[in-house]
């Protein structure tokens, strides 16, 4: 009991003696200080009972939390020199001269609290080891980057989609195959990122300009899903006078599998059957080809 009450106070303000004289100019001073203990007792007593007070009192004092602002690690599109800017850069020096960061944070417009447009762009380039990595990439993926929402995701698709549309011919255009190279320079752009194989078909007139590119599955290719009527049919529609196949080998190694072999021979047999030659089976791999009639596989 003594030592509590001795602990209180040695903690208390030490006033003058009361028998002693006080100097007139002390008793201001010593008063400021009693009140101000006082307030910050008393506003430490309202901060504690604070979390205990019900929400619908009338009485509770409201507190006012100040948010922190967000730190921006990259600076804004305004930040930056006009002739850094991605947009400016396009308009003035071409696309060419814009490198794939700066072309997608075109396509991004915004940015975010930490980042601008251009600083999301890099990260994503980044992520994905390149704009080739970027353009494999799925809505999901994209969007699995921080800042990238559905929105930024679909544009990139979207972007992605039209240049891959971009390599196959038109209606108007009917390019003329003169061999293996020909058929590679179309198709390489459209299949060499694919990730599952693709088998397309390219129907040709008899001066063996391209009539139509039909794709005609996709899945693994196995003589026992590949039915030489699904690959025909396009051309025996389109009056062909003859056709190629190409597909795709993800794994970016064009080499012909026994299976591919295997397909092949079948669709040689039927071509045969019905009139309209195959001239070629081509397997596409990154930025490499295989003409399987060059290697003297059919």
């Amino acid at each position: 009991m003594y030592s509590e009450q001795n602990s209180t106070i040695r903690d208390r303000k030490t006033l003058p003696d009361p028998s002693e004289a006080i100097d007139p100019n002390v008793v201001p001073a010593i008063e400021q200080t009693i009140e101000t203990d006082a307030e910050t007792e008393a506003e430490e007593e309202v901060a504690a009972a604070a979390p205990e007070a019900e929400s619908g009192s009338t009485s509770s004092k409201k507190r006012t939390v100040k948010r922190k602002e967000s730190t921006r690690y990259t600076p804004t599109m305004l930040e930056m020199p006009a002739e850094e800017r991605p947009r400016e850069r396009l308009e003035k020096h071409g696309g060419s001269a814009c490198s794939a960061a700066e072309l997608i944070a075109i396509l991004f417009r915004t940015g975010n609290s930490q980042k601008s447009a251009l600083g999301m762009a890099e990260e994503l380039v980044h992520q994905f080891g390149g704009l080739r990595g970027v353009s494999q990439a799925s809505v999901p993926e994209l969007m699995a980057v921080k800042g990238v929402g559905k929105v930024k995701a679909i544009e990139i698709a979207a972007a992605v989609e039209i240049g891959k549309r971009l390599t196959v011919v038109s209606e108007e255009e009917k390019p003329s195959i003169r061999g293996p190279q020909d058929v590679a320079n179309l198709m390489m752009p459209e299949l060499r990122d694919e990730r599952v194989e693709h088998l397309v078909a390219l129907l040709l007139d008899t001066k063996n300009r391209v009539i139509k590119i039909v794709h005609i599955s996709k899945g693994t290719l196995d003589s026992s899903l590949v039915h030489p009527r699904e690959v025909f049919r396009p051309a025996i529609i389109a009056s062909a006078a003859a056709m190629i196949v190409v597909h795709n080998h993800p794994s970016g190694d064009p080499t012909p599998s026994e299976e591919d072999r295997r397909v092949t021979a079948r669709l040689v047999s039927a071509g045969s059957t019905i009139g309209i030659d195959l001239l070629d089976h081509i397997v596409i791999g990154l930025n490499r080809w295989v003409s399987m009639k060059e290697k003297g596989l059919m």
